[in-house]
């Protein structure tokens, strides 16, 4: 049964999944453009502290869009058929509402792995200034 409702929901929110794990990709790597400089001047710590601070708002705006336009796109045929169909199923509601969930965290680890996958290249990639210390794994 996960696995159906697995697949209904990535047929019905596999465009938001898929733009958002490029979206997650390209963020880190976007982000750090200014430090991947080799010719940078060293005590220029404090700009490149500002412009990756203006990035870092992106973050949680991106994992608030992706978590509620998942869960619009997989409840509304639900709530358009006034939930009949949930409610004919030979399980629990409660049963239901998990494998849901399930289905939906599934779904979302992508841009999850996405942001993990970047930022590990993204810091691999960048020259940091002697003192500062870049955390990828805490990123993502």
């Amino acid at each position: 049964m996960f696995q159906m409702i697995l697949y209904t929901q990535w047929k019905w929110s596999r465009l938001i999944v898929g733009l958002g794990t490029v979206a997650a990709f390209a963020l880190p790597i976007i982000s750090v453009q200014g430090a991947a400089r080799a010719g940078r001047n060293p005590a220029a710590t404090l700009d490149l502290l500002q412009a990756m601070q203006s990035w870092g708002v992106l973050y949680p705006v991106l994992a608030a869009a992706l978590g509620l336009l998942v869960a619009i796109t997989t409840w509304a045929p639900d709530h358009r058929g006034r939930h009949v169909y949930a409610l004919s199923l030979p399980v629990p509601r409660w049963h239901y509402v998990l494998l849901r969930f399930g289905a939906g965290l599934v779904l979302l680890a992508a841009p999850g792995l996405a942001v993990l996958s970047s930022a590990l290249l993204a810091t691999a990639s960048a020259t940091l200034p002697t003192g500062l210390q870049a955390y990828p794994v805490a990123l993502a």
